[in-house]
Formats: C-alpha cells, sequence, structure tokens
C-alpha cells in the first residue's frame, strides 16, 4: 500500500491531491508500474457517483465497476489502448457499489514523463450518458443480491424457489440491457469528457512543474533506453514470484524491472534497485566463483542454476536459489535476462517439498518469456 500512496507524491506536489478533489469531474488515476495496475487516485465527484468509498477505490483495478452487461470488445478495446500507450474513448456499462448499471462514456488518456518519455500514469474520465435506456433498477438489483446471499445459508425449497425466481428477473435485465442498441455518446457528452481531460491535466502538468518532474499528455521525448513499456510492466506484475529483469544492452547490465515479491525479499524499495547491477546483493562472504560462474553463463547465453549468499537491506544474509535464464524477443534475439530467487534453508529441507523450486523457477522463466515475445511480436506487426 505505501507504493500506492507515494505513486502521486513521486511526480507532484503535496496539494496535488487537494485540488485534484476539487475538480468537478468523475476521474481516476491509475498506475502502471505497481502490481496490477491500480487506482491510486479517486475524485470526490467519481466517489459520489459510483457510491464507493476512496478506502474501496484505491489499490484496485478498473475491473470493479464491471458486470455482466459490461461489453467485452469495449474492454479489450481500452486495454489494447493501454498496450500501446495511447488515448482511447469507449462507450461500456459500469456498475455501481449498490450493483445498479448505467452507461458512460470511458476516455482514458496516458500521463507521460515529459523528461523521461515514460508513462507514468493514466488517466480515465468517466461522463454519465442520459437518455432512454433500460438499465436495471435498484431495487431489482438489490433484492437479488440478498436473496444470492440468502441461498448459500438456506435448505428452504421455498426460499431457494424465490431466489431462482429473483435470478431469472436479474438475468432478464441483463439481456434487455445487452440486446438494446449500444449507446451513442452525444457532442456534448464527448466535448465534456475532452474538457474533463483538459482540466486534469492542466492540474497535473502545474504540480509537476513545481517538483521538477513534468509530465505531458503528449509524448514528448523518445522513452529512455532500458525503460519498459507500461504493457509489458502490467504483464509481469502479474507473475507473483519473487524475480528481476536485467538489460544485457545497456552498460553494467541494469536490472529495469523488480516484482513485489523481490522487494518483500530483499527489503530494498523499487526505486533503490532499479538501475543497480545484481552485485549489490552480494556481501563479505558471497563465494567469488559463483559470481565468475553467473558471468560466464551471461556471456554464453546460457541458463544456470546457483546456490549463493546474498544480503538484503538490513544486511542479514540469506540462502538464494538463483536461477538465471536468458530471454529472447520475437526475432530470437536475447533482449533481457531473468533473475529467479527462492530463498532456501537445508535446514529445515526446503528442497524436499512436492513443489520443487526450480519448477517455481521456470514457471517465472516461462511467464516472462510469453509476456517478452508477445510484445516485440504487437510491436513488430504494429509497424507492418
Amino acid at each position: 500500500m505505501e507504493s500506492i500512496n507515494q505513486s502521486l507524491d513521486k511526480f507532484y506536489s503535496p496539494h496535488a491531491r487537494e485540488s485534484l478533489d476539487e475538480l468537478s469531474e468523475h476521474f481516476t488515476i491509475t498506475d502502471p508500474s505497481i502490481s496490477g495496475h491500480p487506482i491510486v487516485f479517486a475524485s470526490h465527484a467519481f466517489l459520489k457517483m459510483t457510491g464507493f468509498t476512496r478506502d474501496e477505490v484505491v489499490g484496485r483495478g478498473g475491473a470493479m465497476f464491471q458486470g455482466p452487461a459490461t461489453c467485452r470488445r469495449a474492454v479489450m478495446q481500452i486495454r489494447e489502448a493501454v498496450r500501446e500507450e495511447r488515448e482511447v474513448q469507449v462507450v461500456l456499462v459500469n456498475y455501481r457499489k449498490n450493483g445498479t448499471p448505467f452507461w458512460v462514456l470511458l476516455n482514458v488518456c496516458p500521463v507521460f514523463s515529459a523528461n523521461r518519455g515514460a508513462v507514468v500514469h493514466f488517466v480515465a474520465v468517466q461522463v454519465p450518458l442520459h437518455g432512454n435506456s433500460r438499465v436495471c433498477s435498484s431495487v431489482a438489483h438489490e433484492f437479488v443480491f440478498r436473496c444470492c446471499r440468502k441461498e448459500v445459508c438456506s435448505d428452504s425449497l421455498a426460499e431457494l424457489s424465490r431466489v431462482s425466481s429473483a435470478n431469472r428477473v436479474l438475468e432478464h435485465d441483463i439481456s434487455e440491457l445487452e440486446s438494446e442498441e449500444p449507446r451513442e455518446a452525444s457532442g456534448d457528452e464527448r466535448r465534456s469528457a475532452a474538457m474533463a481531460m483538459d482540466n486534469i491535466f492542466s492540474v497535473l502538468t502545474h504540480f509537476s512543474e513545481l517538483t521538477g518532474k513534468l509530465v505531458c499528455r503528449k509524448r514528448c521525448s523518445m522513452p529512455d533506453a532500458g525503460l519498459l513499456s507500461s504493457s509489458l510492466i502490467i504483464s509481469l506484475g502479474r507473475i507473483k514470484q519473487s524475480f528481476v529483469l536485467t538489460n544485457p544492452h545497456l552498460p553494467d547490465m541494469p536490472i529495469v524491472y523488480a516484482s513485489d515479491a523481490f522487494m518483500k525479499l530483499t527489503g530494498y524499495a523499487r526505486d533503490e534497485v532499479l538501475g543497480r547491477n545484481c552485485r549489490f546483493l552480494g556481501g563479505r562472504d558471497t563465494d567469488a566463483s559463483t559470481l565468475h560462474l553467473i558471468k560466464e553463463s551471461v556471456k554464453t547465453e546460457q541458463p544456470c542454476t546457483v546456490r549463493i549468499l546474498n544480503y538484503r537491506k538490513d544486511k542479514s544474509s540469506f540462502w538464494n536459489l538463483l536461477h538465471i535464464s536468458p530471454v529472447r524477443d520475437a526475432s530470437g534475439k536475447v533482449a533481457y535476462f531473468v533473475g529467479v530467487q527462492i530463498e532456501v534453508d537445508y535446514k529445515n529441507e526446503d528442497f524436499r517439498r512436492c513443489w520443487r523450486p526450480d519448477m517455481k523457477q521456470l514457471s517465472v522463466v516461462g511467464g516472462v518469456k510469453v509476456a517478452v515475445r508477445s510484445l516485440s511480436m504487437s510491436a513488430g506487426s504494429s509497424k507492418t
């Protein structure tokens, strides 16, 4: 939760939150660099519209507002835009806390670092669409949800019959919502979304100038070498084990991605890890021959597994079963090296568990390879 709270503070001065909350627009801000691409800010107007509290929203993904009638095609359009780091507008059905659906024009826009060229946040503006729409009534939804909760604790046939009837009501309402023609946003509603985005970026730009970390709506410069795309970061964030990704094409082969589990294992913050060579985990009693073996495996672009003594930020040591493997892009060239860490203790025989440590490591390597290759393939196809 600490990284979520610090997400805005890294780029904007402390008063940015207050100014953002004073805006009348319904919007959220998400951070693709944090595992799960969570919401790090939700405006007061947005919370009032959806019925959620800030604590219920911050730290969760935007999927929490989707439901049975949400158009999957629209969701895929949003995901594609996020992957390509571009702005997108879609019309879709979202859900309030009480379960009632409503049509919105959703405008998602990346926030770029002016100096580094990387995406640091995404802003998502929601403009409620007005007019005739056969959305489900709140009374019907609340009745269904109450009945569904009773279903799990009732053996009464009469009660189950009532639940079944209520579910049919819900299914009918949802089928009506799905069968009606997709809503179209009016010109005024689209202008409202554009104006809202302008107002939000005006605040973000102003408060980023005060910190010297200027952000902009359009990419002002090419991303720094070694920076990962937001799409790759989001994909890697789904892998829960401890691992790092290093770039062999940059001087001293620095870490360009570190998982949350790695932070927990070593005690370091992400900002203390990115840009450094993995050797900072070594210490006085780290075996030099093991380090040489790692260096040779990187040089020959071959995987290797070693047991090495590493040190946490607090100087405490731990035995690390480290697996290193090259990660190739769609063209077959080595793009990164992945290092997967498992803390082991031979005294309690961790190696003899039914889920072997090397299998955990191979599953991480496989996940990373799929993410990197998929991204490089899509990037290649977009150029053709």
